[in-house]
């Protein structure tokens, strides 16, 4: 592949579009009024998450917008087209900001007419135990199962879903509770349910139930055979370690180097055939094995060190794990780790988000910004990373193909 662009005044090259930019984690829905915007942005498609409670119906409406889901797979499947609208590919989860709202049924003791009822649920999830006052302003818990059910029936509605956002946020704290006197500063443009600007409390989600909210929807996409768009804030070794339990005793066998030579089969070349879900004969039909880890795995605008990265490129991992990178979190100061790590990302792993809370013209520019700092950090000509990026994330989203 060779850069062909076109010099602008500014002396940048022009920015190929027409070769397929792809948001890899998106939260639009966020902003419901932007929704009229997605069809004429530059980017082809939108990976768009769900988080709590409030956006799961949207995320889904949003969705519905693209009625044809065949046609839609087809286009998003094929190389550049510039006559395709932006597209939509959702995604169902909850993130772990809102994990405390999940009261956990299926690993209880108790019957389901012992469950514990909100207060004492909220005062074990919880750290430094809440007041009774700060809990009757959280809404009322929902069920485990109950969540899992509603994901599935997504999924099957959606075959080329996703889950998440998922994951395990160690800094996260919850916002103090609204009053009467702080209702009017609510954002009446942003959908129910965020901090909206609210300070913060001392109160976090216990890791311990991170770890089973999070658990239950990689076991779920595993089943389901989708891949995953997971959160890691300041816990990339227990996240690790959370998804490696997944995947424990699947792990695949490793060739040392003089089998590989005595075989004739590289160790990436068997990375290349393991995740791939399409019939050989006919790539339309979907075979899904269900396993208790999901089939791929990106980390969403990754910010862990190098060293935690290369646990992930294990050869004997049986998942796929992508990296994707945003300017929101990793480029806007473009620090020496940052860049040390995005060097490390071998090319066929890496992705570029937005992870922005409205769609339009400035999500088109993140992207843009983003696949500009990952080929200049790459030292790819541009065409040449539009394209990989955009192979990388249809591998991601369908798993088609071999890693390119």
């Amino acid at each position: 592949m060779e850069a062909c662009g076109k010099i602008v005044e500014n002396g940048e090259e022009e920015f190929p579009w027409h070769l397929g930019v792809f948001d890899a984690h998106c939260h639009p829905t966020d902003t419901v009024a932007s929704h009229g915007e997605i069809r004429s942005m530059k980017a082809r498609a939108l990976t768009i998450m769900a988080t709590r409670g409030e956006d799961q119906e949207i995320v889904r409406q949003f969705a519905n917008w693209d009625v044809d889901k065949g046609t839609v797979v087809e286009e998003l499947r094929s190389l550049g087209n510039e006559e395709s609208p932006c597209r939509i590919v959702p995604s169902f989860g909850w993130h772990p900001w809102f994990s405390h709202q999940i009261l956990d049924d299926l690993n209880c003791s108790q019957s389901k007419t012992e469950l514990p009822d909100a207060t004492n649920h909220y005062k074990a999830v919880l750290s430094l135990s809440p007041d009774d006052e700060f809990i009757l302003s959280l809404p009322e818990p929902r069920l485990l199962s109950g969540l899992l059910s509603q994901i599935r029936e997504h999924l099957q509605r959606f075959p080329y879903a996703l889950v998440g956002e998922i994951g395990i946020d160690r800094s996260f704290r919850l916002p103090v509770q609204w009053d009467p006197s702080s209702e009017a500063a609510k954002n009446a443009s942003l959908t129910p349910g965020g901090r909206d600007g609210r300070p913060l409390t001392h109160h976090r989600v216990h890791i311990d139930h991170q770890r089973v909210i999070l658990k239950a929807q990689l076991n779920l996409a595993g089943e389901m055979g989708r891949p995953v768009s997971v959160h890691g804030v300041a816990a990339h070794g227990v996240l690790f370690e959370t998804l490696k339990e997944t995947w424990k005793g699947y792990e695949k066998e490793v060739l040392s180097k003089r089998e590989q030579k005595r075989s004739g089969t590289s160790a990436a070349h068997l990375d290349e055939k393991t995740d791939g879900q399409s019939s050989a004969h006919n790539p339309k039909i979907q075979i899904i094995e269900p396993k208790p880890y999901p089939p791929r795995i990106c980390l969403h605008s990754y910010s862990g060190p190098r060293n935690v990265l290369e646990q992930y490129l294990d050869p004997a991992i049986p998942a796929t794990v992508f990296f994707s990178f945003s300017c929101l979190v990793n480029f806007s100061d473009r620090t020496e780790k940052a860049v040390e790590v995005v060097k490390a990302v071998p090319k066929n792993r890496i992705l570029i988000e937005s992870d922005l809370h409205s769609a339009g013209e400035r999500m088109d520019q993140l992207l843009e910004d983003a696949v500009r700092s990952v080929c200049e950090i790459k030292a790819w000509p541009l065409a040449e990373g539009v394209t990989q990026l955009a192979q990388n994330w249809r591998h991601f989203v369908f798993g088609d193909g071999d890693l390119i």
